[in-house]
C-alpha cells in the first residue's frame, strides 16, 4: 500500500486505540498518518519518539499498534509502521531536525548506555537543554540496535543516521567506556548533575538443565551482540526459544552455513513471542520448528553412550566434550488455576533423541551483576527504581532492560524518555 492509500485507509477515529492502546511511546498515529507535510509529521513524531525510522521497522506492529487497529476488526490493519519508517526516512534524507524547547540551563547529565533507552533519554534532555554526554562499553552506539539485531532486520545506515541525528542535538559520546571497568560511578555522581544508567540485560539465562557447561553451547544474546560464532558450515543447530532474538539467532545462523537449524519451543506456534513476519521469515529460510517440544538435556559422546534411548538414528562419530546430540521430550499445554496462559507440561515417556552440533539459547536475559552491585536490587535481580525512576544511589536514575522493562525498543524508548521527564524535574528543584 502506497502512502497516499495508507492516508486514506486511516478512519483517524476520535477514540485512538493505536495511540492510547497499542503504542508504548504513544505516538499520535492518526496526526502523523495524515499530515501531508512530512516535516511536520516528523515534528508530530518527535513530540514522543527519536527513532522512527528504526520503529517503524522493527517494532511488533502487530501486537502493538496495528494489533489496537479498529480497521483490523474486519479487514487487514491500517499499516501504520510503514507509515512511520516512511517519516523517519524523510527526515534523514532531508536532514529535518529534531525540534528543541530550551528549559533547562547549565545542568550536566551523564547517560551510562547508548541503546533505545540512553539514546531516547539523552535526547529528550537535550532538547530541553541539558548538556548530555553519552558513555558506552562499545566502539558504537546503539545498544542492541548496533550490537543486536541483525542487517537483515534493521540496517546499520539507517540506524547510524538515527544516532547521529540524535547526537546533533549537542550530545557528546564517549566510547569503549564499560561502567565497573574504565568507568567509575562515584565519578560520575561527582561530575554531573545527574546520570541515568540504561545498560541493558543481556546476559543469557540458563535453563539448569545437564550439559549447559558443554563447549558448543552459547547464549543467543551474547552471539547476536558480539557476534563471535563458530564455524558453522554443514553442522545441525538447535535454537531454543521462541522470542525474536531465537529468529534473529535462527536466521543468522542460517546464513552463516549450518546444514540444519532448528527452534525448538516448548509451546504452540501461535503462544510464540516473536513477530509473526519474523517466524515467517525464518520458515521461507528452511529453518525447522519443533512446537511443543522441550530440551531437557546436552549430550557429549560419553553421555550419550550412557543414555538409554533410542539412537539407531544418530550418527555420534565423536569422543570429545563438544555437543553431540539433545534429548527432548514433548509437551501438552494445560491450564493451570490462576494462571490465564497455558502452560507446557512434559509428556511422559515422549523423550527422543537428535543429533546436534550446536545449541542457543535464547529463553531470555538478565543484567550483568558485576555492573549493578552498588544498586539495591529487586527480587528478579535488576536495579530497583522509585516511581521517580530513581535509584538507591544519590542523583542516579535507571530505566530500560536494566531495571525489568519489557525486552522491545519500544518500550525501552518509552523507559528512556519518561527517565528524561524525571530528570528534568529533579534539576528543576
Amino acid at each position: 500500500m502506497n502512502i497516499e492509500d495508507i492516508r486514506k485507509y486511516c478512519l483517524n477515529c476520535k477514540i485512538k486505540p493505536c495511540k492510547n492502546k497499542g503504542c508504548p511511546l504513544g505516538n499520535d498515529i492518526p496526526a502523523f498518518i495524515h499530515e501531508e507535510d512530512i516535516n511536520n509529521a516528523f515534528e508530530i513524531l518527535c513530540n514522543t519518539t527519536v527513532l522512527p525510522a528504526i520503529c517503524g521497522r522493527i517494532c511488533p506492529h502487530e501486537k502493538q499498534c496495528q494489533g489496537s487497529c479498529i480497521r483490523g476488526i474486519k479487514g487487514e490493519p491500517v499499516s501504520i509502521g510503514q507509515m512511520e519508517a516512511f517519516i523517519g526516512d524523510k527526515s534523514l534524507e532531508e536532514g529535518y531536525k529534531i525540534p528543541t524547547c530550551k528549559k533547562v540551563e547549565n545542568k550536566k547529565v551523564a547517560v551510562v548506555g547508548g541503546g533505545p533507552a540512553g539514546l531516547t533519554c539523552g535526547a529528550f534532555l537535550a532538547r530541553a537543554g541539558v548538556g548530555v554526554t553519552i558513555f558506552d562499553k562499545h566502539s558504537e552506539l546503539g545498544g542492541i540496535l548496533t550490537h543486536g539485531i541483525p542487517e537483515f532486520r534493521l540496517s546499520k545506515e539507517i540506524t547510524k543516521a538515527t544516532i547521529n541525528k540524535i547526537l546533533d542535538l549537542g550530545i557528546k559520546c564517549e566510547t569503549n567506556k564499560e561502567l565497573g571497568k574504565n568507568l567509575d560511578l562515584k565519578d560520575l555522581t561527582r561530575d554531573y548533575d545527574a546520570v541515568f544508567i540504561s545498560i541493558g540485560a543481556n546476559v543469557p539465562t540458563k535453563m539448569n538443565i545437564e550439559g549447559e557447561e558443554l563447549e558448543g553451547v552459547y547464549g543467543g544474546n551474547s552471539l547476536l551482540e558480539y557476534n563471535l560464532h563458530p564455524s558453522y558450515v554443514g553442522k545441525k543447530v538447535a535454537v531454543i526459544g521462541g522470542g525474536n532474538v531465537a529468529m534473529d539467532s535462527a536466521r543468522t545462523i542460517k546464513r552463516l552455513g549450518a546444514d540444519k537449524v532448528y527452534i525448538i519451543y516448548r509451546r504452540a506456534e501461535e503462544q510464540m513471542p516473536a513477530e509473526k513476519k519474523e517466524i515467517e521469515a525464518a520458515k521461507n529460510e528452511g529453518i525447522e520448528f519443533l512446537f511443543q517440544t522441550n530440551i531437557i538435556k546436552i549430550l557429549n559422546s560419553d553421555s550419550l553412550k550412557n543414555s538409554k534411548l533410542d539412537k539407531s538414528k544418530l550418527n555420534n562419530e565423536c569422543n570429545s566434550n563438544n555437543v553431540v546430540a539433545v534429548e527432548c521430550i514433548k509437551t501438552q499445554l494445560v491450564q493451570k488455576e490462576g494462571e490465564t496462559r497455558l502452560s507446557p507440561v512434559n509428556i511422559e515417556n515422549s523423550n527422543y533423541l537428535m543429533n546436534i552440533d550446536y545449541v542457543v539459547m535464547a529463553t531470555g536475559s538478565k543484567p550483568e551483576e558485576d555492573k549493578i552491585m552498588e544498586f539495591e536490587k529487586n527480587k528478579w535481580g535488576y536495579i530497583q527504581v522509585n516511581e521517580n525512576m530513581q535509584t538507591s544511589i544519590e542523583k542516579v536514575f535507571a530505566g530500560g532492560d536494566i531495571v525489568g522493562e519489557k525486552q522491545t525498543v519500544a518500550w525501552a524508548a518509552r523507559s528512556g524518555r519518561d527517565a528524561s521527564e524525571k530528570i528534568i524535574e529533579y534539576l528543576l528543584k
